[in-house]
């Protein structure tokens, strides 16, 4: 429990630093103002779902910015990455991945066949050779890093769908880092 309660502190500052950081930045500072960093604090406890809907909420503000191939790319890595954590996916959690990523309000951007191609894609290379696969999507995943706000996002979303379940494995974890590697961003920002 109390790892989900490092990251939903983290969330918080993170939802707080983002206002900050966005207003600086690159010329994007339209969403950078109230994100509700004061709502969240008000949850005592905290659950996995609680967090979970933050991220969610944090990609849906900035949707109208999450339209590139990059973004699409790397979070269909990013979500083939997370299925396929502990070297195996079966075929429900497949197809459990895929709704999640067909009814994300974000990824709506994106036709739905074009998102399951690529994760299935991902899927099958890493399911077929795992450490090839995982260089490949990481390759992907990384492609998205130029943009701070398209890099968060695909971890973001690699979190949502590693959460879906209720479960956080060591295993989903470990994805999680890997792209935050990729990405340049310090994992710790999203707790792990």
């Amino acid at each position: 429990m109390a790892m989900w309660d490092k990251i939903k502190d983290q969330a918080k500052t993170f939802q707080q630093s983002q206002g900050a950081r966005g207003a600086s930045g690159s010329g994007q500072g339209s969403h950078g103002g109230p994100l509700g960093g004061g709502r969240s604090g008000s949850s005592s406890g905290g659950s996995k779902a609680q967090l979970i809907g933050m991220f969610k909420s944090q990609l849906a503000s900035a949707k109208s910015e999450l339209k590139s191939g990059a973004y699409r790319d790397a979070s269909m890595a990013m979500c083939a990455l997370v299925a396929a954590a502990d070297g195996r996916v079966e075929p429900s959690e497949r197809q459990r991945v895929e709704e999640l990523i067909v009814s994300n309000e974000v990824l709506q951007n994106f036709p739905a066949d074009q998102l399951r191609q690529r994760f299935n894609q991902h899927v099958d290379r890493l399911l077929a050779n795992f450490e090839q696969g995982r260089a490949e999507a990481l390759q992907v995943i990384a492609k998205a890093a130029k943009k701070p706000a398209e890099a968060r996002a695909v971890v973001q979303t690699g979190m949502v769908v590693a959460g879906a379940d209720g479960t956080f494995e060591p295993s989903e974890q470990y994805a999680i880092r890997e792209a935050c590697t990729a990405l340049n961003i310090p994992p710790s920002e999203f707790g792990v």
